[in-house]
């Protein structure tokens, strides 16, 4: 009979790569999940600890029955792992984010001393290498040790769960094929589906049964998310299960996702896998409270970026029936190096998450071409992976992230068999309406592709607030008139296949210096801690929450407020909404999620929206002047050159574009030295792309002030006077 035993306690750590020759005395005692990077990965500077730590566990010689097997199991161990037990090395993995086995019962004694080293250290072939997160470092998730019996289901092999599930829906006849292979080293499976039992010898250490469901009871995504359980037992006594569901699924070019013969829009956020002050060793517990917040907003899709996540999340995936897409670490940098590892920690995804209804897609890679040219190289490396997917899983589609400098005529889009894009149009540069044309343009080229919208977002710290928001302030406002905008768009266009904002939470990128905050991408819905949900947040949610009735008022954390008037927003699933002003009525607004009103201001006042039986309440007050502290950018440092007498018209300045003045010698190098700093602020991937042609030629229509705008307190007020006059004392030719 297999045993699993939770081995979190009891470990010791130290940052050293030097092996004690017994039980450290002197290494810190932890707790798993642990990473050593749960502090300075989220600090800022882009100097957070990389390189080779250790773990330590005694513990004496379990009880084995005759012949049984002792299996060590990591469940996340990031990023290169090495086991050693007694001194034996036992086992080297590569990849951070999936599950690995090692057999550890030739090693064993009485008495025993575990050694796990683990390193998250730069090398030129284990994805991640570059990208804007941080690379915690650690055993992030669960160990445990499993005991079977001699005859047990296979464990090691790409840390597989031992049962493949494979149902195949013929709605027509609402019917459902369940196909149940199992591995195992021998004897006979008793395998049950559905109340029905089916013995398979194992042959070849293979063995497979088919069963049919009649009266299907589908897994409907969020509707009605139905799990059936697949259970497989040897006669030794090993036994496992799994859930699965049964579903159908078509991804149209023009009619976009379609569940169980209907149109299902797939509407949702990303998610990465850290929190504050604990970096990515979360336990289930914060696991569940994401998904409780994933509920409330009512999406119908998460994008689960960007490498494998945990077994107990996809769980809940499956428990509420988001749909999922699932992908490898292969991130804006194609290492030549790494295929091999591309290749594994694709194997490891698809073994591991096959049986998971709630994922219906596997990711390639994410924004691979950001960092240089597609060549060859990561032509084919693109073609294995895809190859792979398909050999492993037939069931599933392929797709890819492609960065927004990526041209639609590249060579490595249609290998995948769907394609999305990552735009930022109305926040890194250009303005929002190039999403709307990027996506027509697209879909007029090539009609029988499907395309979706894998990344957008705007960065929004929840200090800054303004009256009139614009690009590149990092305000609360700016945050909610972007999504607005974005919200339309995909409305517009229902063939989108799938569309995800970037990102859910606040995550940590410890590269990234900007917006007011250190080592924290601020595109989040939501702040890192959980605590905070920013104002966009119920903007989403009055578009797809259908069952909770509410009314939010916006600007609760703009107070002082110094204009004569000001814009009071309401996010509303209702269709009317009422706005009180010091307890009498104001106006009442008939319409479809946004509620805006303009309220006359003359010192404190109480401010209630009504919608229905719903209330929300805030209290601001007219101020004399701006509130300082919530300004990241003062506007007044970037003044209007062409509102000054002295502006010389013939003369070069800030007013002009990109590529005017970078195809200028002297212009040029002052403009490329302030960019350097801007990438600077904004982590490795930033820097990264400074070489990407495409890139480069959509900034040359920027004006050069807006992008120094957006640059924030990198570049100060005086520099930006300073760099004006430098120009301005360069003629144009």
């Amino acid at each position: 009979m297999r045993k699993i035993i939770s081995w979190n306690d009891g470990w010791r750590f130290a940052k050293t790569s030097v092996f004690p020759v017994e039980m450290p005395q002197g290494w810190e005692t932890v707790t798993l999940p642990h990473t050593w990077n749960a502090v300075d990965g989220q600090d800022g500077g882009n100097d957070y600890w990389r390189g080779t730590a250790m773990y330590c566990k005694s513990f004496a010689r379990p009880e084995l029955e005759q012949d049984g097997r002792a299996v060590l199991e990591l469940l996340g161990a990031a990023m290169t792992a090495d086991v050693y037990v007694n001194g034996r090395h036992l086992a080297h993995h590569e990849g951070g984010y999936s599950t690995f086995r090692v057999d550890i019962t030739e090693a064993l004694q009485e008495e025993n001393l575990l050694f796990v080293t683990v390193d998250n250290s730069e090398n030129d072939r284990v994805y991640p290498q570059k990208a804007d997160f941080t690379f915690y470092g650690g055993l992030y998730r669960e160990v445990n040790l499993i005991l079977v019996p001699s005859v047990h289901f296979e464990l090691c092999k790409d840390g597989t769960p031992g049962i493949k599930i494979t149902p195949v829906v013929d709605m027509e006849k609402n019917t459902a094929r369940v196909t149940v292979e199992t591995w195992q080293n021998g004897g006979t499976v008793a395998i049950t589906v559905n109340g029905e039992t089916k013995m398979a010898p194992s042959a070849d250490g293979r063995a497979q049964v088919e069963f049919t469901i009649e009266d299907v009871h589908l897994w409907d995504g969020v509707d009605d998310p139905y799990l059936y359980t697949a259970q497989a037992r040897l006669s030794s006594g090993d036994e496992l299960s799994a859930r699965f569901g049964c579903r159908s699924f078509v991804i149209d070019p023009e009619k976009g996702f379609q569940l169980n013969g209907r149109e299902y829009p797939l509407r949702g956020v990303s998610r990465h896998q850290d929190r504050e002050g604990l970096g990515n060793a979360l336990t289930i517990k914060e696991h569940r409270e994401d998904m409780d917040i994933v509920r409330e907003l009512g999406a119908t899709t998460l994008r689960l970026a960007h490498y494998q996540h945990a077994q107990e999340f996809y769980n809940l995936c499956d428990e509420y029936g988001l749909i999922v897409w699932a992908e490898i670490p292969y991130i804006t940098l194609h290492m030549p190096n790494g295929r091999q590892n591309t290749l594994d920690q694709m194997r490891e995804l698809v073994a591991q998450c096959y049986n998971h209804p709630s994922i219906v897609c596997w990711g390639l890679s994410n924004e691979i071409t950001a960092s240089g040219q597609v060549t060859e190289d990561l032509m084919d490396n693109h073609r294995q992976l895809n190859e792979l997917c398909h050999a492993m899983d037939p069931t599933r589609p392929t797709t890819m992230a492609h960065a927004f400098m990526l041209e639609m005529e590249s060579p490595v889009i249609p290998i995948a068999d769907l394609g999305s894009y990552n735009l930022y149009f109305g926040w890194y540069l250009g303005d929002l309406e190039q999403n709307d044309s990027f996506f027509d343009e697209y879909h007029e080229k090539f009609p029988d592709r499907p395309i979706g919208f894998s990344e957008y977002g705007a960065d929004a710290n929840p200090q800054f607030q303004d009256a009139h928001p614009e690009k590149g302030d990092y305000t609360e406002g700016y945050q909610c008139l972007y999504h607005e905008h974005i919200l339309n768009c995909i409305d517009r266009r229902p063939w989108l296949w799938s569309t995800q904002v970037w990102n859910l939470f606040d995550f940590a990128a410890d590269g990234r210096d900007e917006g007011g905050k250190h080592g924290i991408n601020q595109k989040g819905l939501v702040t890192m801690d959980r605590k905070l949900k920013k104002d966009a947040f119920y903007l989403y949610k009055a578009a797809w929450n259908k069952t909770e009735p509410f009314v939010h008022l916006c600007g609760r954390r703009y107070v002082n407020r110094p204009e004569a008037e000001t814009e009071v927003k309401a996010y509303s699933n209702q269709s009317q909404v009422t706005l009180l002003v010091d307890g009498k009525p104001f106006e009442t607004k008939t319409g479809s999620r946004v509620f805006t009103f303009r309220v006359p201001i003359s010192g404190g006042h109480q401010i209630e929206a009504v919608a229905g039986t719903c209330r929300d309440v805030i209290s601001i007050r007219k101020a004399d002047q701006p509130d300082p502290a919530y300004s990241f950018i003062q506007k007044g440092d970037v003044v209007n050159w062409f509102d000054k007498e002295s502006f010389k018209a013939d003369c070069y300045s800030i007013q002009d574009t990109m590529g005017e003045l970078l195809d200028h010698p002297e212009a040029g190098k002052l403009v490329q030295g302030i960019m350097t700093r801007v990438r600077s602020s904004r982590g490795d991937v930033a820097k990264s792309t400074a070489n990407n042609a495409n890139l480069q030629k959509m900034l040359r229509g920027m004006k050069f002030e807006g992008m120094l705008k957006q640059a924030g307190k990198a570049i100060s007020g005086e520099e930006i006077v300073e760099l004006n006059r430098a120009l301005q004392a360069i003629p144009k030719a």
